[in-house]
């Protein structure tokens, strides 16, 4: 096992401790792939003293063997959930114990199987975002991973006035969009990319539509990679003419306020506070009500990990923790603006992952 997967082990294991519990039992695909290195779609991975142990399906023969070296590989035919309490109980354990298991990703059935085939010599625990937590501080290698990343969604973004023009449909600028990002090495988008324009730019999670571009309106473009396993997030806002005066207010204004929440954020602060840095900016420029979601969310090995920027959080910023300021204005019946961008937190400063222009752009 590698010396970053030791580490990653030796947490986890600590979490489990600390929990209250002896093992663990891994149902949620994305802390499988954290700990062990299996990315297919179909897996439970046990945590059992010093050994991990992989129980998947036959389609995965080789790729488990290939991606988790480092895990015992159980192929089986039955259902996964059986097929791990079945392994439980016949190890018989002298003493009851207990088994912590992610309630958040296992289903009623799936814990039905689980529990029956693993007899009565079990007591279990439910937990909740205990790999989740670890996942949040991320290593070197994650961060490395993490600005390419976020360096090739910026590439794409920055191409914008090759495609984002008058007539074409908001759908295909996504398809562009998409096409671009899998051209420079992404395996995919890391979620539905958002073209929106005109007064549906209003609607923070818009999908594109058949509607074309228009002159003299806003566009709103929201994309990201998935490269090495991690996702990048940036948003950029704009004008298809010569913006207007109001627009050019709005703007600055939103830029403002992403300025104000990367000077907040740093180690040590609670995430509330990132969140009302920028939420206190736009109430000064009377546009308070037109935010309608928080400044930012966590992300890596997915689109939206911990911790959350909002207004309530009391979480605490951590070195390693990645994060997004995206704060927006939304007026219905006229349209949205919004700039976003990666910030990793170091110890002593933060770093900004995303590098595309962040300047109100007229096409």
């Amino acid at each position: 096992m590698t010396v970053l997967s030791q580490h990653r082990l030796k947490q986890v294991r600590e979490a489990i401790a600390d929990s209250g519990a002896d093992a663990l039992v891994l149902t949620h695909l994305p802390n499988i792939f954290y700990l062990c290195g299996f990315s297919g779609s179909n897996a439970i991975l046990l945590v059992l003293g010093d050994a991990i142990h992989l129980f998947t399906d036959g389609r995965y023969t080789i790729q488990a063997r290939e991606e988790a070296p480092q895990a015992s590989v159980h192929i089986v035919r039955n259902p996964l959930a059986e097929a791990c309490g079945e392994f439980l109980r016949s190890r018989s354990p002298r003493k009851r114990m207990r088994f912590a298991f992610e309630s958040a990703s296992l289903s009623v059935v799936e814990w039905t199987r689980l529990k029956k085939a693993a007899g009565r010599g079990i007591e279990w625990k439910p937990t909740t975002e205990l790999m989740e937590r670890i996942r949040e501080v991320k290593s070197a290698e994650e961060l490395d991973a993490m600005r390419r990343s976020a360096r090739l969604a910026s590439e794409v973004i920055s191409e914008a006035p090759d495609f984002v023009r008058p007539g074409v449909a908001e759908l295909d600028v996504a398809a562009e969009i998409d096409y671009r990002l899998r051209r420079k090495g992404a395996s995919g988008p890391s979620f539905e990319t958002i073209v929106a324009s005109g007064p549906r730019s209003a609607l923070p999670h818009a999908r594109p539509t058949e509607k074309r571009l228009q002159k003299n309106e806003l566009v709103v473009l929201d994309l990201g990679a998935i490269l090495r396993h991690y996702c990048s997030d940036l948003t950029r806002t704009v004008f298809l003419g010569r913006a207007p005066a109001r627009v050019r207010r709005w703007y600055k204004a939103v830029e403002q306020a992403q300025e104000a929440a990367q000077h907040a954020l740093r180690a040590g602060v609670a995430a509330g506070s990132v969140d009302r840095a920028a939420r206190r900016l736009l109430n000064q420029h009377g546009l308070g009500q037109y935010f309608v979601h928080g400044t930012g969310h966590g992300l890596g090995i997915e689109i939206h990990e911990g911790p959350r920027v909002g207004r309530s959080q009391k979480q605490e910023i951590r070195a390693g923790n990645v994060v997004t300021l995206e704060p927006g204005i939304y007026v219905e019946g006229v349209g949205g603006i919004r700039i976003e961008d990666e910030v990793a937190v170091h110890a002593d400063r933060t770093e900004v992952l995303t590098t595309a222009p962040r300047g109100l752009l007229e096409l």
